[in-house]
């Protein structure tokens, strides 16, 4: 029930052992040549379904909003005081803050996007703008698939960057996306299909799609090259090493 929700005795955000130790991690990297990123957190929609399993938690979404909503509230409330903790450790010494929550599958949105700009998106942009008052760093979220239906929400809420940008999904297109959001969003990924090309199609077609993809991405700005997704197994070594060559070679900005 949404009273046993409130009661739930969640972990406490800011429990100062979370950042233990981090300052001193951080300011060693930042004195480097590297952006200093977080690991993923604010994890506000997701969540949702780690505790009540994804069935009946898209049942719940339909049946009833209301327990979702206080469920995302008190997803609301931990990140904010986790961040309110991290921020107040490292707030000055990160440049990019990762946050994110799964929005959408290879043929688009996971569920109603009504439902998500009525409930899941208010508490996405209360944690963005929380973070934002706490530090300068820009916020990178992370969603796979067909995810261009939610972009201009994601801008709305304060995002700077979008991961991984999964180039195979539907209407992902790069050329697209640049068009309509290069000037308002940074695309960090996109960079090879991690699902078709890379682990199937030849070194040659590999670097012949960095090579394409740079070109759309790369212009004016606002890009960072990345593979979509993770490397997986069995992915051929030549492949990894045409994918590291010809980002080296196409994606420098002189």
């Amino acid at each position: 029930t949404i009273d046993d929700v409130r009661r739930y005795p969640f972990p406490r955000g800011n429990d100062p052992t979370r950042f233990a130790g981090l300052r001193a991690g951080a300011e060693t990297l930042q004195a480097s040549d590297f952006a200093v990123c977080t690991g993923i957190g604010g994890v506000i929609y997701e969540y949702g379904w780690y505790l009540r399993g994804l069935e009946h938690w898209f049942m719940d979404m339909i049946e009833n909003p209301a327990f979702c909503e206080a469920v995302l509230d008190r997803m609301l409330e931990f990140w904010t005081e986790y961040y309110t903790g991290f921020m107040a450790e490292v707030g000055n010494c990160v440049d990019v803050v990762m946050i994110g929550d799964d929005l959408a599958g290879q043929d688009g949105p996971l569920f109603r996007p009504d439902f998500y700009r009525s409930v899941v998106k208010p508490r996405q942009k209360a944690l963005v703008r929380h973070i934002k008052k706490l530090t300068s760093a820009k916020i990178w979220y992370h969603t796979c698939g067909g995810c261009v239906e939610y972009i201009p929400d994601l801008i709305d809420n304060g995002v700077d960057i979008l991961n991984p940008v999964q180039i195979s999904a539907r209407e992902m297109n790069p050329a697209d996306l640049k068009r309509r959001f290069g000037d308002q969003i940074v695309f960090w990924g996109g960079g090879i299909d991690a699902q078709h090309i890379l682990p199937f199609a030849s070194p040659q077609k590999v670097r012949q799609q960095v090579r394409e993809n740079l070109a759309v991405f790369k212009p004016n700005g606002g890009y960072v090259f990345n593979n979509v997704h993770n490397i997986q197994a069995g992915v051929p070594a030549e492949n990894i090493v045409a994918l590291f060559d010809a980002a080296y070679e196409f994606g420098r900005y002189q």
